[in-house]
């Protein structure tokens, strides 16, 4: 993995992104991991494989997908299922009609985003700040239903239907019946206001933020998940490539029938995995584009996967059995580097090439 190495370094030297990790895995097996620059730039600390990452949109599916997918396979949920029907605040709201599996592939009408934060005192508790954005949420108009549109309302509302359905916090939920069983430590959420649930540990910085106050590390960058607590379903989960590697190791296993003991059931996975229309998206994650994806021009159609604003991404070939995760600070210390998005790109045909 000489070039894809030496693509790392040059990510650095160009500012693409302060520091970074490049995990790669064939089989399950960690073929290439290297870990490049500094978590942050003030105080020059080196990134190292162990750095924890804010892993912002990778939330949706290592989070909230898997946790609604763990519901769906204990026979808690049913993907056709309604919002109205699940959440007594949606009983008469307007998108009470939505179901599921239209929030997990982004077509229910909801709009991308909105700045609730802003209108939210961050001196309540967190409480009573989330029970301000779920009014919020519950009040939004859905617009026509059936086009894609990459939504992180949608995800919050998940998050609510994993809460209730389950009766535990969706960090709880995901610690007690996906991550435990599997092995995995590295992946959780931070509280917004207490720093409960951090481990010990290096964290990369993410960026400058002016309605904080400073710089933010240790906590959730995105601004509704802050205000909200920490614990999102669009946003929150903090974790290391190492992390994510091996829990994206046991779903391609898991997908291939090989997984077995806590995993997930393999018909299940892929529905979920498979686009419920041509041109859509998968159920909490996404697939190439046909033209100029992120994951380059050599990840087959059947591949998944998904990006974090952060600077954070994972793509499985699953016909391959090849996974590329890449975490990086690239917001530090401004969002306005966007640099990646040319990067990632030449990243993932490089990793391609090398082990071809």
């Amino acid at each position: 993995m000489k070039a894809a190495h030496a693509r790392m370094q040059e990510g650095v030297r160009g500012g693409v992104f302060p520091g970074g990790v490049l995990c790669v895995m064939r089989e399950g097996e960690v073929v290439f991991s290297g870990a490049y620059g500094v978590c942050d730039l003030d105080t020059r600390r080196p990134v190292t494989e162990e750095t924890y990452f804010d892993l912002a949109s990778l939330t949706k599916p290592l989070a909230t997908t898997l946790a609604v997918l763990r519901l769906v396979q204990q026979g808690r949920l049913d993907l056709g299922q309604r919002v109205g029907d699940l959440l007594p605040q949606w009983a008469e709201a307007p998108g009470a009609g939505i179901p599921l599996a239209a929030l997990l592939d982004h077509s229910s009408g909801l709009a991308a985003w909105r700045p609730y934060y802003k209108d939210v005192d961050l001196s309540l508790p967190a409480v009573r700040r989330r029970q301000i954005l779920t009014r919020r949420l519950a009040a939004e108009v859905p617009g026509p239903s059936g086009e894609t549109l990459y939504s992180d309302l949608g995800f919050m509302i998940l998050c609510r239907v994993v809460e209730q359905v389950s009766g535990l916090r969706l960090d709880r939920f995901a610690e007690r019946e996906i991550y435990r069983p599997l092995g995995i430590e590295d992946l959780f959420f931070i509280e917004s206001d207490t720093g409960a649930g951090a481990r010990p540990g290096d964290y990369a910085a993410t960026e400058v933020c002016a309605w904080r106050g400073g710089l933010v590390r240790g906590r959730v960058h995105d601004e509704n998940a802050y205000a909200a607590g920490g614990i999102e379903g669009h946003a929150g989960l903090f974790g290391n490539a190492g992390a994510v590697g091996r829990l994206l190791a046991r779903l391609t296993a898991d997908y291939h029938g090989a997984g077995g003991g806590e995993g997930f059931a393999r018909d299940l996975l892929r529905r979920f995995f498979t686009p419920r229309r041509p041109g859509g998206r998968p159920l909490g994650f996404d697939r190439p584009d046909a033209e100029n994806s992120s994951s380059g021009r050599f990840f087959t159609p059947q591949s998944v996967g998904h990006l974090g604003f952060t600077g954070t991404s994972f793509w499985m070939d699953l016909p391959r059995a090849v996974t590329v995760v890449l975490l990086t600070n690239r917001i530090h210390p401004t969002r306005k580097n966007e640099r990646i998005r040319a990067f990632r790109p030449l990243l993932h045909d490089t990793v391609m090439q090398d082990l071809a």
